[in-house]
């Protein structure tokens, strides 16, 4: 095919994509008092679900607030004549684009099907369906655990006590998107290191000698955003630690698969013994 009839072949995708995403941005736009009000805004409510349940266990377990966060709601303040528009407006941009991601993954999967091979379709037909699933795992994630405890983190932290907090609302927004959207990202990790596997650029041997440090980046960043207690940071860590330790899984499951199709076809193997005897 020339540039130019693969420029046609891309065209419907194009357009049933970027249909899909104005449909979803007018909805969001729309639905403005459940999207800002409720979701945006809830996490630095003391009644959003995390900040309530980490209050009630607190009190159960220690019998206090250690645990406690967000227990002050924060005043909002917009400082531009145009600026709730303009945030309206961005904030129905974002929840289209994020809302979209499965569709828009399926779009670029069915443009790009045609040419690969039938074991390539094969290898790849689920593709979208993971990628969806560890996206929206991690913005969950970030949502209802990362942004009520950076939420907490920020708007409690104080370099003098003659500076007083006031806080823009489009401060404040781009903050929960940013962490939800990042945590997202970081779900993609286990997927990004099969593929690497697959693609002999990471090793599952690789990935156990910088455990230690990946165990220390961890800690460190969860400490930053929790409350000083050891439960809030064990509540962090170990999520973001599994996901280390399920790549490093993929990676050996990869390697042996890979060493038993060459052994099969008589090529050299060149997997480390270890991973095969694990």
């Amino acid at each position: 095919m020339t540039f130019f009839e693969h420029i046609d072949a891309l065209r419907p995708h194009l357009v049933r994509g970027f249909s899909a995403l104005f449909i979803i941005m007018i909805v969001a736009f729309v639905a403005k008092k459940f999207i800002i009000d409720m979701v945006l805004m809830g996490p630095q409510s003391p009644d959003f679900p995390t900040n309530r349940w980490l209050c009630e266990l607190s009190h159960r377990l220690f019998g206090d607030d250690t645990l406690c966060i967000n227990h002050i709601k924060l005043n909002m303040v917009n400082t531009a004549l145009g600026g709730q528009f303009n945030l309206h407006m961005q904030v129905s941009m974002v929840t289209g684009v994020v809302l979209a991601v499965p569709y828009l993954l399926w779009e670029i999967w069915r443009f790009v099907a045609p040419a690969l091979t039938s074991y390539e379709r094969y290898k790849s037909r689920m593709f979208v369906f993971y990628v969806s699933v560890c996206f929206f795992c991690g913005l969950l994630f970030g949502y209802f655990l990362i942004v009520p405890l950076s939420i907490n983190f920020f708007a409690g932290y104080q370099a003098s006590a003659d500076i007083t907090n006031m806080i823009d609302v489009r401060s404040y927004l781009t903050t929960v998107l940013t962490v939800s959207v990042a945590c997202a990202a970081v779900f993609q990790l286990p997927l990004l290191i099969y593929y690497l596997t697959q693609m002999g650029i990471v090793t599952a041997a690789f990935l156990r000698k910088y455990r230690r440090h990946a165990i220390i980046l961890l800690t460190i960043v969860s400490a930053v955003i929790t409350p000083p207690d050891l439960f809030s940071l064990v509540l962090v860590i170990l999520p973001l630690y599994s996901l280390y330790e399920l790549s490093i899984f993929l990676a050996r499951h990869v390697e042996r698969k890979k060493a038993k199709e060459e052994a099969a076809n008589g090529y050299p193997v060149d997997v480390p013994q270890e991973d095969l005897e694990e």
